[in-house]
């Protein structure tokens, strides 16, 4: 009678084959990886920012009309957040920070005003 050799395990298919190592990583795929990595912080930074500015603005409704200089307070720090905002996600990008994108911030604070004041 002659003795067949054991069979080797079977190798799980979620673990690392060593016959088989994965394919290495292209310079596209890393390229692709960092622009969705720098979307995604973008998106996150300043949708985090603009609430703040929106809560800032939303908080100047509950004061008393009589304090308008608390009112009109409230709303220039919403404004400044709101560039706070934009101004970092031109970073992200590594863009000039001297751009007229910055007006954009500047909506939460007025808005703000408008509502409370208006």
């Amino acid at each position: 009678m002659t003795s067949q050799p054991p069979e080797p395990p079977r190798r799980a298919k979620h673990l690392m084959d060593p016959n088989q190592p994965r394919p290495r990583t292209s310079p596209e795929d890393i390229a692709r990886l960092e622009k969705v990595q720098r979307r995604v912080l973008t998106a996150l930074t300043v949708t985090t920012i603009l609430h703040l500015s929106a809560g800032l603005a939303i908080a100047s409704d509950y004061i008393d009309r009589e304090r308008t200089d608390a009112i009109i307070g409230l709303n220039v720090l919403a404004a400044a957040f709101g560039v706070c905002a934009v101004a970092s996600g031109l970073a992200i990008y590594k863009k000039s920070l001297a751009s007229p994108l910055l007006l954009l911030g500047l909506i939460p604070g007025i808005a703000g005003l408008v509502w409370v004041l208006g």
